[in-house]
């Protein structure tokens, strides 16, 4: 949803203002860049802001931050990229964006999901901002990893990695269909060399849930990875208690990863044969 917004007769100071920050091509505007670029005295510029958001030119993101939408944009305003939001809420870059929010961006799934998942290690709550809905989820330091920059609009942007966006997709799989749609994914992606298996297997090694850990694993030796390569992977395993990947206590118990599984299609054809 983008704000709507209009082309209500402007005051003197707000055309001014409104036509300085379309010259500049502003996105967001912050209220120290208000009181530096026109001189404005506090009160002076609370009250410009509450008429320009009551216009619609300015959409609250959060205390003293605005996105900005020029008259030019028409009724139905300029939308502004989601990914920009969370970088303002984080200036000591103690978070990033993940899960599904990632999974589109990598083209893990073409579904649009409607809500940016924002991992980080100070604030949990969930807002909508400028139409769009942000969950931001509190994580310990040690989940904060597998992370990389990528530049919106020259500004950097903290992302999980596909590596570690891959491991979460086995994780959090619901949006994509549950378990099994993810494992799929997953395989298409491993079995194409979308990805870098060794981050894959470090990124996995530190991931804090165990289950996920060994899935990790038993889907890499089923594509054949050396076990020199799953090594750490392994290691972080050894000493864990017995996990079903089933959800029953029934099945093959695979000693390496700990893991009850059920044997593939394809392993029960070799034994019939």
């Amino acid at each position: 949803m983008i704000p709507n917004n209009t082309s209500t007769t402007l005051g003197p100071i707000e055309t001014n203002i409104v036509a300085r920050l379309t010259y500049e091509k502003k996105l967001i505007v912050t209220a120290e860049d208000l009181d530096q670029l026109f001189k404005l005295a506090p009160d002076d510029r609370k009250q410009v802001v509450f008429r320009l958001k009551r216009k619609k030119i300015l959409t609250p993101i959060k205390r003293g931050v605005y996105a900005f939408s020029p008259l030019e944009a028409g009724p139905e305003g300029t939308g502004i990229d989601e990914l920009l939001i969370p970088p303002l809420f984080f200036p000591k870059k103690n978070y990033y964006v993940g899960y599904s929010t990632m999974f589109n961006y990598y083209g893990f799934s073409e579904q649009l999901f409607q809500t940016v998942y924002v991992l980080n290690t100070t604030l949990r709550m969930e807002r909508i901002i400028c139409g769009i809905c942000y969950k931001f989820i509190k994580i310990p330091e040690t989940r904060v990893y597998g992370q990389e920059i990528i530049k919106v609009k020259n500004t950097d942007v903290l992302v999980s990695s596909k590596e570690r966006t891959l491991i979460d997709l086995l994780y959090f799989n619901k949006p994509v269909g549950g378990v099994h749609s993810a494992i799929q994914i997953f395989k298409q992606v491993v079995e194409e060399k979308k990805c870098d298996i060794k981050k894959l297997v470090i990124c996995a090694a530190r991931f804090p849930n165990i289950t996920t850990r060994k899935r990790v694993g038993l889907l890499l030796e089923d594509f054949g990875i050396a076990d020199t390569v799953l090594s750490p992977l392994m290691k972080s395993v050894e000493k864990t208690a017995l996990s079903s990947l089933t959800g029953s206590r029934k099945g093959t118990l695979n000693k390496k990863w700990r893991a009850i599984v059920h044997p593939s299609p394809d392993a029960l054809k070799k034994r019939a044969s």
